[in-house]
């Protein structure tokens, strides 16, 4: 898989500036204020993994004689997807259910299905199209999403990028509150993605990686303020 350029889309920062608490009951002042500084980073990252559901059903008078169908179809779906390098499988949900006619029992309906994921998108659809074609298999539905590497790779990237705006925006803070410098107190990093829609023509879409950065900044030397 080629590598992908990352391109930032949004960068939001924003700062709210809080003093610490008052520690007397006499409201004095602290001698070194606290500025709460926060920075994000956010890039749109294409989606590099499939996942498609395919599920094989049957009915029958005979719920043994519906299971064995749909056991079959299964277990040579199993079979055909082994043969395909590069995809993973792995059988979901088996439900077997009474139909009725009126208040009687009249069949059985069995249901088995199938997740197959992988990177090669061509590979996976074409898979998907001959499992439908072929054994019968019904699609249930198609999703995407940022594989682990991808995502670490992004966020650790988007880190750097939120960590130096946070440093540009402390110093700022610093620099308007009259400080002679500024350091670092309790500082955290979250990571978040979300999944943008992808077409039904089976465009893999992208996510959004967001990176964000929330801490204090200690002010040295700020003068003191009512």
């Amino acid at each position: 898989m080629n590598s992908t350029k990352l391109s930032v889309v949004l960068l939001n920062v924003s700062l709210a500036i809080a003093f610490a608490p008052r520690a007397l009951a006499d409201s004095a002042i602290p001698a070194q204020p606290v500025v709460t500084v926060s920075a994000s980073a956010t890039a749109s990252v294409p989606n590099d993994r499939m996942v498609a559901t395919l599920r094989a059903e049957a009915e029958n008078a005979s719920a043994t004689a519906a299971a064995n169908d749909v056991n079959k179809r299964i277990a040579t779906a199993l079979a055909q997807v082994k043969s395909v390098p590069g995809i993973d499988v792995q059988t979901a949900s088996y439900s077997t259910f009474p139909v009725y006619d009126k208040t009687q029992i009249s069949r059985w309906h069995v249901t088995q299905s199938l997740n197959l994921e992988g990177s090669d998108f061509p590979a996976l659809t074409s898979l998907v199209s001959r499992l439908q074609s072929d054994y019968g298999l019904l699609l249930s539905g198609i999703s995407f999403s940022v594989s682990p590497k991808t995502r670490a790779e992004a966020e650790d990237n988007l880190t750097q990028q939120a960590i130096a705006t946070w440093q540009q925006r402390a110093a700022s803070a610093a620099k308007s509150f009259r400080a002679t410098g500024w350091r670092a107190g309790r500082v955290s990093v979250g990571a978040m993605a979300a999944q943008a829609a992808a077409p039904v023509n089976v465009e893999a879409g992208t996510s959004d990686v967001t990176v964000t950065v929330s801490g204090e900044a200690v002010l040295d030397g700020a003068p003191p303020g009512r």
